[in-house]
C-alpha cells in the first residue's frame, strides 16, 4: 500500500466504511446474549483501522441475539410491534459495543433512529458525519426506525447518507465469504473471491436482503462480506487484501 500525504498512515481501499454486524456475532455460542470477549476482539480490530489506517468507522448492528422480529410475527405477533421490539434488541447490543469500544480508548456515539435521548443520540446525518470527522466511532442502532426494512437496509442506507466508501458485512463462525451453497450444509459449496449484485439477487444467496443488494446497486456501493473475528480480518480487507468476498 502506498502512504498518505503525511506519511502517517497507509492509505487504505476507502477512507470511510460502515461495517455491518449481526446481532449472532455478538453473541455467545448458540449466538444469544452476549459475548463481552467477542465484543473487545471486535472493539480491538476497529481501533486497528482507526489508528493504522486512518478510516472513518461506522457500525451498523443488528438484535438478532437478542429477538428477531419476522420469527415474532410468524407466531401470530403483530409485526410492526415485533420489529418495534427488534429495533430495542439492536440498542442494547449498541450500547454493549460502544462500552467495548470505550474500554480500550475509542471515543464512541451511538445514535438511534428510535429517539431515546437518555441513553442515545437521535441520528442526524450531519451530526454523525462530525462525529465521523473528530475521529469519533459511530454506532447506529434502531435500524431504519421503521418496521418491515431489516438492519441490512440500514446499513445500506447509512452507508449511503455518510458517503460511505463501501459496507463491510462482518460474518461468523467460521464463514468467510460468500458460497454458492450453505458451507456448513454442502462440503463442495464454492467460495466467491467476487460476484456481482445481480448473481446475487438471481442465485439467491444470502448477503444481504434483496433490498439492501437493490438499493447498493443503485447506489454503487461495494460489499465486502468477510468474517469479522478471525484476527486482522478488517484491516486486511481495507489494505486491499484477498479476504472475504467483493459483491460489486
Amino acid at each position: 500500500m502506498s502512504s498518505s500525504p503525511d506519511g502517517h498512515h497507509p492509505v487504505p481501499r476507502w477512507s470511510r466504511i460502515v461495517l455491518k454486524l449481526s446481532g449472532e456475532a455478538l453473541g455467545e455460542a448458540g449466538g444469544s446474549g452476549l459475548d463481552v470477549d467477542v465484543l473487545r476482539r471486535i472493539a480491538l480490530e476497529v481501533i486497528d483501522c482507526r489508528e493504522n489506517l486512518g478510516v472513518d468507522v461506522a457500525i451498523v448492528v443488528g438484535g438478532g441475539n437478542f429477538w428477531r422480529g419476522a420469527e415474532a410475527a410468524g407466531t401470530g405477533m403483530d409485526r410492526t410491534q415485533a420489529d418495534h421490539i427488534g429495533m430495542l434488541a439492536t440498542v442494547m447490543n449498541g450500547l454493549a459495543l460502544q462500552d467495548a469500544l470505550e474500554f480500550v480508548g475509542q471515543a464512541t456515539r451511538v445514535m438511534t433512529a428510535v429517539e431515546m435521548p437518555k441513553i442515545a443520540e437521535p441520528y442526524i446525518r450531519r451530526r454523525a458525519i462530525r462525529h465521523l470527522e473528530k475521529g469519533r466511532v459511530v454506532i447506529f442502532a434502531g435500524g431504519t426506525g421503521n418496521p418491515f426494512f431489516t438492519t441490512d437496509t440500514a446499513a445500506a442506507l447509512r452507508a449511503a447518507e455518510i458517503e460511505a466508501g463501501a459496507i463491510l458485512k462482518g460474518t461468523h463462525s467460521g464463514v468467510d465469504g460468500v458460497y454458492s451453497a450453505d458451507p456448513k450444509k454442502d462440503p463442495s459449496a464454492v467460495r466467491y473471491d467476487a460476484i456481482t449484485y445481480l448473481d446475487v439477487i438471481n442465485e439467491g444467496l444470502q448477503v444481504m436482503d434483496a433490498t439492501a443488494i437493490t438499493f447498493c446497486m443503485d447506489n454503487r456501493l461495494p460489499i465486502v462480506v468477510f468474517d469479522v473475528l478471525a484476527p486482522g480480518n478488517t484491516r486486511s480487507v481495507l489494505e486491499g487484501e484477498p479476504v472475504g468476498t467483493l459483491v460489486g
